[in-house]
Formats: C-alpha cells, structure tokens, sequence
C-alpha cells in the first residue's frame, strides 16, 4: 500500500481492473495491482482492504490475490490457518452483506487453503462442521452460504489443481470422500425436503447443484473425457446403500423436475441419469434393485403421459439421456419384471416416434433413444422365459419412423444445395452418430425392413435415372433433393452392412437381404456417371451423393470382398448375379476401381472427394488379398500406365495438390507388388519426361510459374513412390537408381535458385526426408556399396545449399512460412541421415571430405538464427530442433561438434535443452534429457574419471563448463524439481542424466539436496534427509547399464517416499 495515497486509489484501480472497457486502462490496473497476487508480503494488506474496502471490487481483488497466494503452496502453516480461520469468520459476520460475485471468491478461498492444507492439520478439515453451523442460524443468508460452501468444497476436492501433484490430489479426494461426501449427499438431500415448499428459485438451486457435485465425483479416480456426456458406471461405495433404496432419494428429485425454474428441473434430470447409472452391484439383493428400477420407470412413465416440461430443450435432452441409461445398467429380463413394462415400453416408443418426427429440435437427443432400442434388440437372443418384449411391434415403426425422418430432412431444409456444416451429409462425425444404432434396429426384423427400404429406394432410383435421361437437369432445386435424398439412403444401407449380426433370421436370408440392398446402390453406381448426371460434378448435391456411394463400397468390401469372404458369401453373389450380372468379387471390384477411376477424372476440383476416393483406393491397394486383385484388373492397368495429368487433371489443380503424393503412393505400392524393374521404369516414365523437360529449362525459366508447379509436382508425386518402397531394399533400390546420380543435380539447381519460394522448397525437402528416411531397413546397402555415402553427400550439397542462402534473406511477415519451415524440414532430413545407420561417418574425416563438416556446421547456423521462445512456441520446429540435438549430442559430441562453438553458444544450446526439459511435450522432454545425458556422460568419462590425456573436444567441454561452472548444477536441480513436484511419464528418461550429472560431482549433488531439504517445512527436513539417503544406497562410482538400473529403481522409491505426506 506503501505506492498509493490511500485506499480510494485503490478501488479505483479495480474499478478499472473490472469494468473499464479500455483495454490499456485494464492493463495498467492489472500491472500495478498483481503485486497482491504475488508477493507474500501483501497478505497483511489484503486483510486490511477486506476490512476497510467499500467496494466490492477491492474486495474482490483481496480475495482473488489471496486464492492464487494460497495456491502456491510455499506460504507457512500457521499463516495458512489464520487466513483460513479470518476467511470463515468474515462470511459468518459480513457474508450476507456482500455481492454474491465476492461471496463465491471468499468461498473459493476457503475451500482451496482447505485442500491444500488437508494433510497439514486435522484444523482444515472443520470446514465442514463450520459450514454446518451455517445451516444451524436462524438466517436464511447463511443457510444459503453454507450450502454454497459445501457445494465449493466438493468441487474443489473433485478438481484437480495444476499447482498440486495428481497423486496427491487422489489421496486428498479420497480422504474427503470416505470422510465427509455422504454426509454432504444427505444435507443436500434434507435441504431439498425442507425447501419442497415455497422459496425463492435460487434457494432451490444451491441444493440440487449441490446433490448433483456429490453424484459426479470421481469415486475411483479415473476421471472422464470431459468433451463427451457418457460418464459410464457411476461407482457409489457400499456405504451409500441405505440412503439409495430409501424411495424418497429418487422421489425428491423427480418432484424437482416439475419445478417451472428450468435449470433446476434440469438439474434434477441429472442427478437422475447418474442415479441410473449406479453400478447393479451396489444392491446386494435383486429385490432391492428391481425397486429402484421400477422406481425409475415410474418417474418417467409419469414424465412421458403429462409431457412436463419436456418443451424446454435442457430438459428434453436429459431426459432422453435419462431413458438411454436404462438399458446400459439394466438387462431387459430385468425391465421386463416391472409389472407397467409394457405400458412404460409403449409410451418410450410413441416419444421416440415424436422425437424423430421433431428432428430438426431433437437431432442431438434422438441418439441416446435409438441407442436404448439397438440395446433392447440386442438382447433379445439372450431373454429367457415366456414373457413377451413387445419389441416386434414397436422396433420396426421405430425404424421406418428414422428412415422416414432422414428423407423428409432433405426435403424441408437442404433444398438449397449449398455447402451447411451442420448437415450431417456434410459431417462425418455427426452422421456417425445418427447411424451408430440403426443396423441393429433394421437386422431385427430385416425382411420387413429390407423390403420397406427398397420400397423407398426404387422411386427414387427411376426418378435419378429418368432425369439422367433429359436433354438438361431441369429444375436443379428438385434433383439436389433427389440426390440428397438418395444419399441418405446409401448411407442407411451402409450403415446396415456394416455391422453383419444375425438376429431373427439365418446367416444366408440375411445375405439375400444384403444382397437386395446392395445391389439397388451398384445399379446406382452406373447411372451417377451417365447422362446429365455427368455434368453435374460441381454440385454440392452431386457430391455428397458421391462420398455416400464411396462409404457404402468401403463398407460392403469388408464385408464381401477378398477370397474368405467369396467363398463364405455364395448366396450374396448368387443373388448379385441374378440381379446385375456381378458373378464373383473380381467383378465387382472392376466395378470399383472403374468409379474410382471416374471419381479421380471428373473431380478436379472437389477436394473432399478426391480425399475419399483416394482413402478407398487406398484401402484396397494396402490389402495383400485385394491389392493382388486389383493388378488383374483392366481398369486398374489402364491408371497405372496412364497416369498423367491429361487423364487426371485433379493433378494439375493447385486445391488437391497434396492429394498427389497419396496418388502416387497407392500407385507405388501396386507397382511393386510385382517384382520387375522393366514395369517401373515404365510406369516412371511419364515422371522421367517431366524432369528432362526440367533439367532443359534455363535458369530464369525456374521463376515462371509453369516450371514451378510442375516441379512441385514431381517433388510431390516422388515423394508418394518413396513411401510406397518401404517393404524392401529391392523397391528402394529401384528408386535410387532412377535418382542417382540423373536426377540429383536438378534436385540441387532447383534449392539454388528458389530458395526464397517455400512452396517450391518444402515439397522438395519433405521427399528428401522421406527419402533418406531408413525405415524397415530400406536403405541397407550391399558392403561393398559406396551408396550411403555417396547419398550423404547430396543431402549435404543440398542442405548447405540451402541453409547458406536462406539465412541471408530478410524475414517476412510470415517467418514460420518464409524460414522456419523449410529449416525443420532441413533438420528432419539431416536428422534422419545421421542416425539411419547407413553411412559410416569416420570416413569424411579420414579422407578430407567436408561434408559432413559442412552439414553440421550450416545446420548449427540455421538453429542458433531462430530465437528460443520461437523454437518453443512453433511444435513442429520445437520437435525437429530437440530431435536434431538429440542425434548431434548421442552420435556426434567429439567429431565437428557443438563442444566446438564458443562458449555462450554452447551455453545457449545447453540452456535450450533444459527449457525442453520443462515443456509439457513428454517427447521433447525425453529427447532432451537423452541429449544431456550423452554430454554429462562424456564429461565423466572424459574428464572426470578419464586416464588418457583428454582430446581436444573434452577440454573444450572443460574450458566451457570451467567459464560457466553453474551449467550442471542448474539443469540438475531442474532435473530433481521435475522429478519432485511433478507427475512426468518419462521418469525413467529422467534419471538417465541425473546420474550422470551426479558422477561428475559429489559436491554438486550435496549442494543440491541441502538446498532442497531448506526448502521444505522443518517438520519434514529429517524424513526428507533419509529418502536422499536411500537414493545412492548401492550406486557405485560408474555408468554401467546394472548401475544405472539400479539407481533408476532407488529413484522412483525416493519420488514415492519424498512426496507422501
């Protein structure tokens, strides 16, 4: 306070801080104001401004500084304590007087001190008889505060806190949960009997949402994807029992649901949906179970027949959410027991019926109702006994009611045929979930069903074939809904052949019924491209229609393609054959290849399709079964030996440009499952003319734009053949050939000249880091082959090339673009090089030939012109440099090292490894530590304990560490806080250079932990003391690999030891 005149300034100040609307004026109070938060020393003035304050913005900002001082943990206990017990006493005395905004942020602040003080003093944890007392007073205001103090306290010890290990956090809501969470259950439970009656919405609130925290704890700590609403089983301890068979637990909430304030009756609807979802062995006797089923099911048949509330959108989706548990926790012999089964199961039936009719309002909520009937049919063949489950009746109008639905959305809202992310034709993800549960609702009855689809389709396959037939489309807006409307039926009979299950009819009639389907969208197949229809290609319609037909043949292939599925499939292709003439899979699949050879000539310009056509080439081309087929095939012969730009002119389209390099990958898999080197010079050939009509342009010609794209392509379509040759040395072997030595040079003209053009250089680098790229042992040359080495050097005529060019342009506005990407790139290809195992690295020295040198150096150059907070902030190039460091630092620390550079260089290098340590990226991080580690270990056996005279990179090593003698010690103690304080997954990582860093220095070490041991509370100095103790109890004085074990093992017991309270 000592800086302002008077506390007026101050509230002011957060005036400004919360309510300016001028950023720079926030900024200016945010500036001043943050010493509250994060100096120790203004937690005296905090009290004084919660004392004093008249605004409620000042006291905010006290209470705000005090939770994020609190939060870092370094305060003392005693301090601790008396914020916590002046925090309880200032709620008591001035808490019904504050804005509701300051009471939750004094509530927060209680709670955290709380949590992070629970295992210091058994004081803490009176918080809950405290908030108790609340409830006790005769004030309505406190009442409300200490139900809001309850309900903060659950969250706060349900929530994991960034500052707090995730191991302790468990043993911290663990604790809480066997001590005080039930009791907290039944205060919320109580308060909602006592406040049943007339109160104002908001009293009613606090104990419903107080209920709900207590039933979404993690009571196993195993925390659910927050992005999803399934939370599975919910694990109530035994202990809960008594108060869940106890009627009146259930009963409440469903007499809040009829409360007119939404957000509690939707609240009570998820209190609800997690009670269903108890898990079954929590009621020890089936009696007990099947009455808080029937329980449930009474509740909601009550729901269903007054329709209550279900017109607000909240409460619609909970409550079919609620409905969709009752098959996940419950087994339909169960549902069939209740003696109202029957009624219940009709009125579930007529909203679902409802619901689908309302699907532009319920298109989010209908899934968890088709998901409770694909559960009931499902367990239909498992039901014992006599008793009917109505589900022949209702089950089949429930399908055609969605079929029905699907086809009437086209109709009402995609008429326009324009591009609508919301429409599921258009997602993926969303289409996926509309689909998941109808196979198994249509495989019920599957006769009917089949029979009620083709009854849908066939109109609609005459009307698309009679306008194929006209002169013009005619009215566009009418055949856009046709084939919306088509497309949707497509997806429908491959969401049904997807899942083969037999269900109420046998293996073969099943088979006829797929059969049936399946061939109403082959017919489909040959009429899309005819006619009118061929010129439709832009189309939004058109399209979707098409990426339907490619999901249905991905879908049917896995059923029905390939040698096994031939011959187990006889009726399916009997039936075929009767009805389009397709008398095996062979046929079929030129059917296949002949849509996709279609889809690649007639959609240059849509992305998406391209993508999907090439994704099922793709497929069937990665197939040894299929991809044996599909050589067999005429179509298949004709685009591999035709595949330029003039049958595929997608490839001369800059928007699917990256759709080459997948084009020539399924074209390079195909072409060397045959072994000949004949047919892959032949099928390179049209790549061979486009490089020599390259390498004979001049200079300047490189700068037009037809030159450039057309060697962008080649890098593109090079690099796709490239992944295609990693099942063997002889594929790879072909490639290099056709490279080396020919094409090479172009290669090195081509990152000459346009160097300051990234969308010429990057395609080239990526090829090279694939082709340098040893995988599957690809590039393991015969012994007497010269070619690792002589592949080495191209990589270094290239990577000096370009490195020495690209650090003299000026940086653009786009760095990342115009630099940074083309450098990682060029650290990946290096990278790679390095530790591909191919090249033997000592020759270069040996006979004077600096390209290794050379490479080494320029990639040293490139890194150090990046700033650290730009390697850092960029993932990509954050990866590429630790991974180049990584190599340099493991493979190359004597030979044309980084030991070489001068002092504040090394240093920079050495504090960037450490900064990697830190990040939150746990590959980075191992990565880093593996480079530290190979440095600390040439230290301590160079240097340290070294009896030959050291070479001249150990005493460069020497002279750095002897200049800058903090360097180790620094990154050991960074080493042990992440180890310490932190939840790493790569502990084992880790203490690879912890030990090393050790051996060099005993001192250093006991430097270290006497400073570690101030750092902690005197109470637990002495334990902590011990657990050092341990961690070198037999650890010898080397780096073998049995001793590194065994202080790794002594490392996780010290963790383990170190930080249990």
């Amino acid at each position: 306070m000592s800086s302002m005149e008077s506390l007026a300034q101050l509230e002011v100040l957060c005036e400004k801080l919360y309510n300016s609307r001028d950023s720079a004026e926030r900024a200016h109070a945010e500036s001043t104001l943050k010493c509250f938060s994060e100096n120790s020393d203004y937690i005296s003035q905090c009290q004084y401004i919660l004392d004093n304050a008249s605004t409620p913005y000042a006291l905010m900002l006290a209470s705000t500084s005090l939770v994020k001082q609190v939060s870092d943990r370094s305060l003392s206990l005693q301090l601790r304590l008396d914020i916590r017990n002046y925090v309880m006493n200032y709620l008591a005395a001035r808490g019904p007087k504050l804005q509701n905004f300051v009471t939750i942020s004094l509530i927060q602040l209680a709670c955290r001190i709380t949590k992070f003080g629970w295992f210091d003093d058994d004081r803490f944890r009176e918080i809950f008889k405290e908030a108790t007392d609340f409830l006790a007073l005769a004030s309505q205001d406190h009442y409300l505060i200490g139900l809001k103090i309850l309900n903060f306290l659950v969250m706060e010890m349900n929530q994991a806190n960034s500052a707090m290990p995730l191991t302790l956090h468990r043993k911290i809501a663990t604790s809480f949960k066997d001590q005080f969470l039930l009791q907290i259950f039944q205060i919320s439970l109580t308060s909602l009997h006592q406040l049943k009656s007339e109160v104002p919405d908001e009293l009613r609130r606090v104990p419903i949402s107080l209920a709900l925290r207590c039933l979404s704890f993690d009571f196993v700590g195993s925390p659910v994807d927050e992005s999803s609403e399934e939370f599975g089983t919910v694990q109530l301890p035994a202990s809960w029992r008594p108060l869940l068979q106890d009627p009146s637990t259930v009963q409440i909430f469903f007499d809040y649901y009829k409360v007119n304030d939404t957000s509690v009756s939707k609240e009570a609807l998820e209190c609800l949906v997690r009670l269903a979802s108890v898990r079954r062995s929590l009621f020890v006797e089936d009696p007990a179970r099947s009455q808080f089923l029937s329980h449930l099911m009474s509740g909601t048949r009550e729901i269903l027949q007054t329709g209550q509330g279900l017109a607000d959108h909240g409460n619609y989706h909970e409550f079919c959410r609620l409905l969709g548990r009752f098959k996940v926790n419950y087994q339909l012999s169960e549902l069939l027991n209740v003696e109202f089964y029957g009624e219940w199961l009709g009125l579930v039936a007529e909203f679902t019926t409802k619901s689908l009719l309302s699907w532009q309002w319920a298109s989010n909520s209908v899934y968890y109702l088709l998901s409770l009937w694909s559960r009931l049919v499902t367990s239909v063949p498992y039901l014992k006994g006599d008793t009917p489950s109505l589900l022949d009746e209702t089950v089949p109008k429930i399908t055609e009611g969605f079929i029905t639905s699907r086809i009437n959305s086209v109709q009402a809202s995609f008429a326009d045929n324009s591009p609508d992310p919301d429409n599921p034709l258009e997602n993926a993800e969303s289409l996926q979930d509309q689909l998941e549960s109808l196979p198994y609702l249509c495989r019920f009855k599957y006769e009917s069903c089949s029979l009620f689809i083709i009854n849908i389709m066939e109109p609609l396959l005459q009307a698309y074939t009679a306008r194929s037939r006209l002169p013009a489309s005619g009215d566009a807006a009418e055949l856009s809904v046709i084939e919306g409307q088509i497309a949707w039926m497509v997806h429908i009979i491959a969401a049904i052949l997807k899942i083969r299950q037999t269900v109420g009819c046998s293996q073969d009639s099943q088979e006829l019924f797929d059969a049936e389907l399946a061939a109403r969208v082959l017919q489909l197949i040959n009429i899309t491209d005819t006619g009118v229809h061929a010129q439709r290609y832009q189309e939004i319609s058109k399209q979707r229609l098409d990426r339907a037909i490619l999901i249905f043949v991905q879908n049917f292939r896995r059923s029905y393609v390939g040698d096994q599925a031939m011959h187990a499939s006889k009726q399916l292709y009997a039936r075929l054959s009767e009805l389009l003439g397709l008398t095996d899979h062979l046929v079929l699949l030129n059917v296949i290849v002949g849509k996709i050879a279609t889809n690649l000539k007639c959609y240059a310009e849509c992305e998406d399709v391209i993508d999907h056509t090439l994704s099922l080439f793709q497929e069937l081309a990665s197939g040894y079964m299929t991809g044996k087929l599909l050589l067999k095939l005429e179509s298949t012969k004709f685009i591999i030996a035709n595949h330029s730009r003039e049958n595929f002119p997608f490839l001369e389209e800059y928007r699917c440009v990256r759709s080459r390099t997948n084009f020539y990958y399924i074209l390079g898999c195909l072409v060397f499952m045959e072994d000949g080197p004949v047919k892959f010079r032949s099928f390179m050939e049209p790549l061979l003319q486009v490089a020599v009509n390259l390498e004979a342009s001049a200079d300047a010609a490189f700068r037009t734009d037809v030159v450039k794209y057309a060697f962008t392509g080649l890098m593109r379509d090079l690099r796709g053949i490239a992944m295609a040759t990693n099942s063997s040395r002889r594929t790879y072997g072909l490639l290099f050939d056709w490279l080396y030595p020919s094409r090479m040079p172009l290669l090195l003209r081509a990152i000459s000249l346009l160097t300051d053009e990234p969308e010429v250089t990057t395609p080239l680098l990526k090829f090279m880091s694939e082709f340098v790229l040893n995988k599957a042992q690809r590039l393991t040359f015969d012994s007497s082959s010269p070619n690792g080495i002589l592949l080495f050097r191209e990589i270094s005529k290239l990577i000096v090339a370009y490195g020495s060019r690209i650090l003299l342009l000026p940086n653009g506005t786009n760095i990342y673009r115009s630099k940074y990407k083309g450098i990682w790139i060029s650290l990946t290809v290096l990278s790679r090089a390095l530790c591909g195992n191919y090249v033997n690295f000592g020759v270069f020295e040996l006979y004077g030939d600096r390209a290794l040198a050379d490479a080494l150096d320029i990639s040293l150059k490139m890194t150090l012109s990046i700033p650290l907070s730009d390697i850092l902030t960029f993932k990509k190039l954050s990866k590429a440099y630790y991974g180049y460091m990584e190599v340099l630092f493991n493979n190359h620390i004597t030979i044309n090292s980084v030991l070489n550079l001068d002092t504040s260089t090394f240093v920079h290098i050495v504090t960037s490894l450490e900064s990697g340590l830190k990040g939150l990226d746990t590959g980075i991080s191992t990565q880093c530590a593996s480079a530290i580690d190979s440095l600390a270990a040439f230290y301590f056996n160079n240097i340290t304990a070294g009896d030959n005279p050291p070479s001249p990179a150990a005493l460069n090593l020497a002279r750095h560490i002897g200049e800058l003698p903090s360097l180790f010690p620094q990154i050991l103690k960074s080493l042990f806080e992440i180890i310490i304080f932190e939840d790493a997954g790569n502990q084992w990582s880790l203490s690879r250079p912890i030990l090393s860093l050790i051996m060099i220095s005993e001192q250093m070490f006991s430097d270290l932990r006497a400073q570690i041991l101030a750092s902690q509370p005197l109470d637990q100095q002495q334990r902590l003391s011990q657990c050092f103790d341990k961690l070198m109890t037999d650890v010898t004085r080397s780096l073998e690999p049995k001793n590194r074990d065994r202080f790794t093992q002594n490392l996780t017991t010290f963790r383990h030891d170190f930080r249990a309270k």
